[in-house]
């Protein structure tokens, strides 16, 4: 089974170069995980009062063959692959007026309230039943190499501004944070961020400062941030590609 969620990209999607930011196509497709799961019966709200559990992001990618613009209808058929093991596999398939253009993989775990200690799925019955079958896709999210040339582009503070329901930073506020480190705003108007994974390591709160590092040129960057005692919070990497003719 799968969930289709539609959305027109307005002004607030889209950046100075007419181009959906990254930071708002997460927000999208965790829009449509969570109205999937509200959907099929395992919630937040559900997961919360039955087993004191709620769902943590791990891992993000997306991939598009062009980039979305302003005033395009957003279409996001998402399903996930199974409850089993502690990561939950959820993929996407991304439209652009009614025209295939991408997809993306996130992998997901549970965690507990209190403890934030891995739930196994396989505790949870609502999951039973629920997942994509022939749809599912195959790929895997591994862990990020990190190159060994980093060079500091900023400290970036955490403010109130970048956190969300459970108190901390919102995993969307990331792509910002990479694309910011990258200067997106330097890029033609021919180019455009092409494909995009985040790896979420450790929670950022507000008050928290983080040092963000870069690497690479050209179409592939590395950007990661570590707070200041040289612990990772999360690390991505950046390809880009040119507009179609």
């Amino acid at each position: 089974m799968f969930f289709e969620y539609t959305a027109r990209l307005n002004g607030l999607d889209v950046d100075g170069r007419n181009q959906c930011k990254p930071s708002a196509l997460l927000n999208h497709l965790q829009n449509a995980a969570t109205l999937a799961a509200e959907e099929g019966g395992f919630s937040r709200d559900v997961l919360v009062e039955r087993y004191g559990a709620f769902w943590m992001l791990a891992r993000s990618w997306f991939r598009l063959a062009c980039p979305l613009r302003y005033e395009d209808k957003l279409t996001i058929r998402t399903w996930h692959r199974g409850g089993k093991g502690a990561i939950m596999y959820r993929d996407y398939d991304i439209l652009a007026n009614g025209q295939p253009v991408g997809e993306s993989v996130s992998a997901w775990v549970l965690a507990s309230l209190d403890s934030h200690k891995l739930v196994r799925l396989s505790a949870i019955p609502e999951l039973e039943g629920t997942g994509g079958g022939s749809l599912c896709k195959t790929m895997l999210l591994a862990k990020l190499h990190k190159p060994g040339d980093l060079t500091e582009a900023e400290r970036r503070p955490m403010r109130y501004s970048d956190s969300d329901l459970n108190g901390h930073v919102n995993n969307t506020r990331y792509a910002d944070f990479a694309c910011d480190a990258v200067g997106m705003e330097h890029l033609s108007k021919n180019r455009y961020l092409a494909e995009m994974q985040i790896g979420y390591l450790a929670e950022c709160r507000p008050g928290e400062v983080l040092s963000i590092q870069t690497s690479g040129l050209g179409d592939s960057r590395f950007v990661r941030g570590v707070d200041l005692e040289g612990k990772p919070r999360f690390e991505s990497v950046l390809l880009f590609g040119e507009t179609p003719v």
